[in-house]
């Protein structure tokens, strides 16, 4: 018999994927923003408006399992999050001169993945407290705690600002869970594939991934053009937390800065 047919559940309002088109000289440069794991693109909004203020051309996908139901996250895999994640990429490669990637912690692991596997094609990475790893005691039960319950203890909302709340599950899909250490086991074997430009915002209080993960990354890739920069009033989610001015402003120079200069119309006289 066949399976019975599940439907896709809705997507929560505020999590839909969003893109903004290009405006003046930076409109061939197109940014691909990737949100974290349990998260949606509302983390990335802010970000992605303030580029898109730019002239910048953005995009923000919704990855498969998420801005639904934590459930629907258990049933996800990792090739499905960087097949989205390519093909978000590719569309926007397809009307952009160059497209640099930027993400917030998955998202950053799915960015510097994408950038080990299309080396010569990723015009630069941003990331944003990316993961590679966790040094907390309990992930070491993980694979224990999957078999035992789908659901463990929520990560959303690791936010020092008062009074901001990220859009993202409830809970924390054990299954999908496993499926992000696969993840982050197959980018940290490749990081000195990665030979484009990286910028690295990390809050030196994260509650979720630690510091770390960012300076093994930075020692790791490949890049000759790296750029820390430590955050000190923000915890994991820093896109909608105090520095986010900071992240938002350093990022669109630093887009600007590895961008050639704009082609200008040739007259004749």
């Amino acid at each position: 018999m066949p399976a019975p047919f599940e439907p896709t559940p809705p997507v929560l309002p505020g999590a839909e994927p969003f893109d903004f088109p290009g405006s003046g000289d930076h409109g061939r440069t197109g940014v691909l923003l990737v949100h974290g794991f349990t998260g949606t693109p509302m983390s990335m909004r802010p970000w992605g408006e303030h580029l898109a203020a730019q002239g910048f051309t953005v995009r923000c996908p919704l990855l498969p399992g998420h801005g639904t139901s934590w459930q629907d996250c258990n049933t996800s895999t990792h090739e499905q999050w960087t097949t989205e994640v390519e093909r978000a990429f590719g569309e926007l490669a397809a009307t952009c001169d160059r497209v640099f990637v930027a993400g917030l912690s998955m998202g950053g692991t799915l960015a510097t993945r994408l950038a080990e596997v299309r080396s010569a094609d990723v015009a630069g990475l941003l990331l944003v407290n990316p993961a590679l790893f966790t040094q907390r005691l309990d992930a070491k039960l993980l694979p224990l705690i999957a078999r035992l319950t789908p659901s463990w203890a929520p990560i959303a909302s690791d936010i020092k600002k008062p009074g901001v709340v990220e859009l993202a599950y409830p809970k924390l899909p054990t299954r999908a869970m496993l499926q992000l250490r696969t993840l982050w086991g197959l980018t940290r074997a490749d990081l000195r594939r990665v030979t484009a430009p990286v910028i690295v915002f990390h809050s030196i209080e994260d509650h979720v991934v630690e510091p770390a993960n960012s300076e093994v990354l930075l020692a790791s890739v490949s890049s000759r053009d790296t750029t820390e920069v430590v955050l000190g009033n923000s915890y994991h989610v820093a896109t909608l937390d105090n520095d986010a001015p900071q992240i938002f402003e350093r990022s669109a120079a630093w887009i600007r800065e590895r961008t050639p200069a704009p082609e200008r119309e040739r007259t004749t006289s």
